[in-house]
């Protein structure tokens, strides 16, 4: 029997998900047979804390560093990745974001795996000059670039800067889309665990808070909306440091009662069938899987027209309106809750019906797959 690839998967902390629907890093090593692939997870900082899950990789790593070392000349950072690396003479390695990215440019040159792939995660992630001199400088014939989604792509491309038609290419996020549902409460159970009332319309978001995430426009459309539809609730999953401003803003509007802060709540994608309609009126995202997890409630979708995230609102034929425009907002939701209940599920399972094929896991997987398969048969490994 030939000897198994050996795969190395770094990220710089620590997130495993208790449930690995919308961990990505956890897909990519589910689509490694292994009878064929050795993967091992690493982790430069953290430690999984006793309610998290362990990756699945067949091994995992945990380099010990700080956040801190993550900065500056990352000397200790180096110094142990490349012996790790040294000792196990990976045949791929896949990086996550551009500070792990960054370390494998350099640390290659000596180590020289057959195979590297950097995965970008967001639009501006090489934004700052001295990111993409890096890439043109260091990136040779072992790199594959990865862009989460087609503009992420087309944006690395664009810049002209090492990453080519050849070296860059998409692969869309995506989520369990058959065990999503599974974990899904049905309505009225998930409202009743999240205390939101039963007979009202909620629109629903679930997302940490933060002023990038855009809540606060999304409650100064319901304020619009609030006499013309007294049944339209807002319920927002999610904590953070934006959650006092937010309770000052339902205040002053009037709202009380009417949006529901409801916090942290562990596997939240459990909550989603709580909820009408889905809105993600965020400043900035990736290709946010928070998006894919409305859609996998089968819910009609409104959310911010910016790059990341177009092709995938109107894909699923919901209503994309400019970040922090609070009259779009106000008009998209007078569109939906105007619809009486029939005409919103349609509108749901549209947006289903989209994600099903145009984000199924088994196509994310795949995709990976391919990528390392080809690349390593250049090498005849």
């Amino acid at each position: 029997m030939s000897r198994r690839i050996k795969v190395l998967q770094i990220q710089p902390e620590y997130n495993v998900k208790s449930s690995d629907i919308s961990d990505l890093a956890e897909q990519i090593v589910k689509s490694l047979p292994s009878n064929q692939y050795e993967v091992t997870s690493a982790y430069i900082y953290g430690r999984p804390k006793p309610e998290q899950a362990l990756s699945i990789a067949e091994h995992v790593e945990f380099l010990d560093c700080k956040e801190s070392d993550m900065s500056g000349l990352r000397i200790k950072v180096l110094l142990k990745l490349y012996q790790f690396c040294k000792q196990h003479q990976f045949d791929v390695i896949i990086c996550h974001r551009f500070k792990i990215v960054s370390l494998m440019l350099q640390l290659n040159k000596l180590l020289k795996a057959p195979l590297c792939i950097g995965i970008s995660h967001v639009m501006d992630e090489y934004r700052r000059p001295y990111r993409r001199w890096q890439i043109k400088l260091l990136a040779d014939k072992h790199w594959r670039f990865v862009g989460v989604s087609d503009a992420v792509k087309e944006w690395l491309i664009s810049y002209g800067m090492g990453f080519t038609t050849r070296n860059t290419q998409a692969i869309p996020n995506a989520i369990d889309i058959a065990k999503s549902e599974t974990s899904q409460l049905n309505s009225l159970s998930a409202r009743s665990a999240l205390g939101l009332p039963e007979d009202k319309l909620i629109i629903g978001a679930i997302g940490q808070l933060f002023a990038r995430k855009g809540h606060r426009y999304l409650i100064s459309a319901l304020a619009n909306l609030k006499h013309e539809f007294p049944d339209a609730h807002i319920g927002i999953i999610g904590k953070g440091p934006e959650e006092q401003n937010l309770r000052q803003q339902i205040n002053s509007l009037g709202l009380q009662g009417r949006v529901h802060l409801l916090g942290f709540r562990e596997n939240a994608l459990q909550y989603v069938r709580a909820f009408d309609i889905w809105a993600m009126p965020s400043l900035k995202e990736g290709l946010p899987l928070a998006l894919m997890e409305g859609i996998s409630g089968h819910l009609p979708i409104i959310a911010s027209d910016i790059p990341e995230m177009r092709d995938m609102i109107l894909g699923a034929g919901g209503l994309a309106v400019p970040a922090k425009d609070v009259m779009g907002l106000t008009n998209a939701l007078r569109q939906y809750l105007a619809l009486d209940r029939e005409s919103l599920r349609a509108k749901g399972e549209q947006a289903y019906d989209f994600l099903s094929t145009h984000h199924s896991i088994e196509a994310y997987r795949s995709s990976y797959r391919k990528l390392i398969e080809n690349k390593l048969k250049e090498v005849n490994l």
